[in-house]
């Protein structure tokens, strides 16, 4: 048995099914639901399926490092909380620029100046007030800028771990993606190690490929083990493309992070 709950992403998978009957499956099939953009769906359709719903992304458009941008951001996130609400979704994901159709920055920044950094933790403490008062955790996911997507400034896990560990509120967490940070960085162990007081999520695929544990070079029960030794409890979301079937990809998923 494992200590962590997992919940599946309902882009990525069953993707012959119309999207809530998607979320109805990987329910029924005992996991956690996660959405990205909620514009696209129908809310009242989702809330009706009775899944519980681990995360959504929690902005439209906008941007941490610029005033503008991270205003738009904010008003965003407001309207993206009321739809957390609907779904009761704890979680909130955001990102350091929002991201187009095809996962490319909007405003793409091959630097980050010294003055983005602080900009964007201006931004980051007003998002998790706008959180606290909701009673919601808003979460900063890490990326990669070598394949999926780049140009994405404050993208790396030391990016978004800074970040988080800055701001200091239980209301801003990390989405810590081990698929990115495998592309981006590696050492996952030790990164988990590193981040988990200032972990929400853990989100996980495998290398290359992007689909479920198992299919890449990621020992995966060895980081189940890790979190089992560290004590986490929380949620782990597979955010991966299935290798061929999809309740297979769903029960590797599962097999990788039940301990014996």
């Amino acid at each position: 048995m494992s200590m962590f709950r997992l919940a599946v992403c309902a882009e990525m998978v069953f993707l012959d099914l119309p999207f809530d009957e998607r979320v109805r499956r990987i329910a029924d099939l005992g996991f956690e639901v996660e959405i990205w953009d909620w514009t696209t769906k129908d809310i009242d359709a989702l809330a009706k399926t009775g899944a519980r719903f681990s995360s959504m992304t929690g902005y439209i458009r906008g941007t941490l490092a610029d005033p503008a941008g991270a205003d738009e951001l904010l008003r965003t996130a407001e309207q993206s909380l009321r739809v957390a609400e609907q779904l009761d979704s704890p979680r909130l994901n955001v990102h350091g620029t929002g991201l187009d159709n095809r996962g490319l920055p909007v405003v793409a920044s091959q630097v980050v100046t010294p003055a983005m950094w602080l900009q964007a933790a201006r931004t980051l403490t007003r998002l998790a007030e706008l959180g606290e008062r909701a009673g919601r955790v808003f979460t900063l996911e890490n990326l990669n800028t070598a394949v999926d997507h780049p140009g994405t400034p404050f993208a790396r896990a030391a990016d978004t771990v800074a970040l988080v560990e800055a701001i200091g509120s239980p209301h801003l967490r990390l989405n810590l993606d081990l698929y990115h940070a495998q592309v981006g960085e590696g050492n996952l162990i030790e990164l988990v190690e590193r981040a988990l007081p200032l972990i929400g999520e853990i989100q996980v695929a495998d290398v290359p490929g992007r689909c479920e544990p198992g299919t890449g070079e990621i020992n995966y029960p060895a980081v189940a083990a890790a979190l089992n030794r560290l004590d986490y409890t929380g949620v782990v979301g597979l955010e991966a493309w299935a290798s061929g079937d999809s309740e297979e990809a769903l029960e590797r998923f599962r097999a990788a992070f039940t301990l014996a």
